[in-house]
C-alpha cells in the first residue's frame, strides 16, 4: 500500500517591539546577562497586572493582512495552563477561540510548481523563560533565564496542506521572507526568534481521514526541519510496513543522532484548560485602523518578484532568489538606479547585477556567515567594477578576484586594480609580443591548426594568457593569434 505525507507547521516568531508583551521591560534580551531584564510581571508575582503591547497587536494584524487573513473585529486573550518550569505564572497568556487573524493562505513555489498553503490562524502570546540544561561528571541540572519571559510571540498555524519536507522548507522560507519585509520580526531561526513545530502523519493515498499526528520539536534551522521531517516520514512508513502502531505523541529532534525520539504523549486543546484571561478585557480591532495598516504594507516578495521579471527581464528563478531577501532586493535596485545610463541597456545592467549578487556576493556571504545589510561593497563600487569589465580594462576572471578584495576591505575597485597592477591589456602591440612568443614555443599546436584543428587556437590563447599573467584581453588575443597563424 502506498502512503502520502501530511504536514502542518506551527511557527512562533518573536516580534520587533521595544518592550515586552505585558510590561515595560525591554524585549531585546539576547546579549543581556541572565535575569537582568525582568520585573514582577515577567516573573509572575502575585498581584501584578498585564497591560497589552499595542505595537505587537498591530504587527499581528499586518502579518495577517499579508497572509490574506480575515481580521477579527473582536479578539481576546486566554490562559493556557501547563506545568512547565519555564512558565513563570504556571500558565501562558495566549489566544484560543478568538485569534486576531484567521483563514488566510500563502502561495509557495517549489520544484513541483505553485502550491497554496492555507493559514488557519495568526495569534499573539507571550514567550516563556529559557531553560538551560547542564551536566557534570557528578550531576545534571537546569538553569532558568527569565529574560525571554514575556517577549511578544506571534504564532502562525498552517493547515495540513504540505505534502513533503521540501514543501515545508519552501513554506518556511517564504514565510520568513514576508515577516522580514514587514519588519515585524528578525525571523532568525538560529537566534530563536523564529521557531517551528512540525505536525506530520501519513495515510493511504485516496483516504481523507488523517492518521495519528506526531509533533516534532527542537529544530533550530531550516535544514534541521527538513531532516527531521524526512526521518519521521520514513519512520512512520516503516511502522506501517512492519505492523508497528503509530501513536499520537510529541517527539524531539536530535541533530547529533539524526533522528527523532519520543518525549511525551501529544496534548489536546482541552488538556490546556483554556479560559478567558480575567485581567485583560476583550478588545476591538477598529476597521478603519485595519484599512490604514493595509495601506502601509510594503511591496511583498511575490509582487516584487513579478515586477523584477517584467521590468528587468530576469528569469523567474533569478527574480525569486533576489526578492527572497528584502535587503538583497533593495541592493539590486539601488545598483540598477545608480547605474542608469543610455549606454548599457536596462536588461543588460539588470542581468549583470543579478549575476554578481547571486554568484560571487551570495557565495562570499554564505562562506563568511554574513548578512548583505552589513556588506562593505557599496552599490556604487559594484557599478564601477562592472563598468571596468564592460570597458575591457579588467577581465571577468580578474574582476572576481577584485570583488573578493572589495568584499574584505571595502576599497573601491579602481584602487584595488591600481595597487595590484591588474589592468587588462588590450594594446595590440603589447599583445603581439606574447602572441609571437606563444606560437614560437608551441610548434605542435601550430601544426594542429594547419592540419585543420581549430581547437589549437584556444590552446595558444591560453598560452598567451599565461605569458601575460592573466592580464591579456582574451578576445583581442584570439584575433591576433588567428591573424598570426594565417601568415604561416
Amino acid at each position: 500500500m502506498d502512503y502520502e505525507t501530511i504536514i502542518g507547521l506551527e511557527v512562533h516568531s518573536q516580534l520587533n517591539t521595544e518592550s515586552k508583551m505585558f510590561c515595560s521591560c525591554m524585549s531585546t534580551y539576547q546579549e543581556m546577562e541572565p535575569n537582568t531584564t525582568i520585573c514582577p510581571v515577567c516573573v509572575g508575582m502575585p498581584g501584578t497586572l498585564p497591560i497589552p503591547n499595542i505595537t505587537a497587536i498591530r504587527h499581528v494584524v499586518r502579518t495577517g493582512l499579508a497572509l490574506e487573513c480575515q481580521i477579527s473585529s473582536e479578539s481576546k486573550f486566554d490562559r493556557k495552563n501547563y506545568p512547565y518550569p519555564d512558565l513563570m505564572k504556571g500558565y501562558q497568556i495566549s489566544q484560543f477561540d478568538k485569534p486576531i487573524a484567521l483563514d488566510g493562505y500563502l502561495l509557495i513555489n517549489g520544484k513541483y510548481g505553485s502550491n497554496k498553503v492555507r493559514v488557519n490562524r495568526v495569534h499573539l502570546e507571550e514567550d516563556v523563560a529559557k531553560l538551560m540544561h547542564r551536566s557534570t561528571k557528578d550531576e545534571s541540572y537546569s538553569l532558568l533565564d527569565i529574560n525571554r519571559s514575556g517577549v511578544p510571540l506571534m504564532e502562525i498555524v498552517s493547515e495540513p496542506d504540505l505534502k513533503s519536507p521540501d514543501q515545508a522548507r519552501d513554506y518556511l522560507t517564504s514565510l520568513r521572507s514576508i515577516l522580514r519585509y514587514l519588519q515585524v520580526s528578525t525571523a532568525n531561526m538560529e537566534e530563536g526568534s523564529f521557531r517551528c513545530d512540525a505536525n506530520i502523519s501519513i495515510r493511504p493515498i485516496g483516504d481523507t481521514e488523517l492518521g495519528p499526528k506526531v509533533e516534532i520539536k527542537n529544530m533550530n534551522s531550516f535544514r534541521a526541519v527538513h531532516k527531521a521531517l524526512t526521518f519521521e516520514e520514513k519512520r512512520q512508513r516503516d511502522c506501517k510496513r512492519t505492523g508497528e502502531r503509530i501513536v499520537q505523541e510529541t517527539r524531539g529532534w536530535s541533530d547529533q543522532d539524526g533522528k527523532t525520539f519520543s518525549q511525551r504523549s501529544k496534548e489536546h486543546a482541552h488538556d490546556y484548560r483554556y479560559f478567558p484571561e480575567p485581567d485583560i478585557p476583550p478588545f476591538h480591532i477598529n476597521e478603519t485602523e485595519v484599512l490604514e495598516l493595509k495601506k502601509s504594507l510594503p511591496e511583498l516578495p511575490k509582487v516584487r518578484c513579478a515586477r523584477f521579471e517584467k521590468s528587468y527581464g530576469l528569469s523567474d528563478k533569478e527574480a525569486e532568489q533576489l526578492t527572497l531577501s528584502k535587503e538583497m532586493a533593495d541592493y539590486f535596485e539601488q545598483v540598477i538606479l545608480d547605474a542608469s545610463d543610455d549606454i548599457v541597456p536596462l536588461h543588460a545592467r539588470a542581468k549583470s547585477a543579478s549575476n554578481w549578487l547571486l554568484g560571487e556576493m551570495t557565495r562570499l556571504l554564505n562562506e563568511k556567515g554574513q548578512d548583505i545589510s552589513l556588506v562593505k561593497i557599496g552599490p556604487a563600487h559594484l557599478i564601477e567594477l562592472q563598468s571596468m569589465v564592460d570597458a575591457k580594462t579588467l577581465s571577468s576572471t580578474m574582476a572576481k578576484e577584485v570583488f573578493e578584495k572589495m568584499f574584505d576591505t571595502g576599497m573601491p575597485p579602481t584602487e584595488i586594480v591600481k595597487k595590484s597592477g591588474m589592468e587588462q591589456v588590450s594594446d595590440e602591440s603589447t599583445l603581439q609580443t606574447w602572441v609571437e612568443e606563444a606560437i614560437e614555443a608551441n610548434e605542435k599546436a601550430v601544426e594542429d591548426f594547419l592540419s585543420g584543428k581549430e581547437t589549437a587556437v584556444r590552446f595558444l590563447v591560453g598560452q598567451v594568457m599565461k605569458l601575460a599573467k592573466g592580464k591579456a584581453n582574451p578576445q583581442v588575443a584570439e584575433q591576433l593569434v588567428i591573424k598570426q597563424l594565417k601568415k604561416l
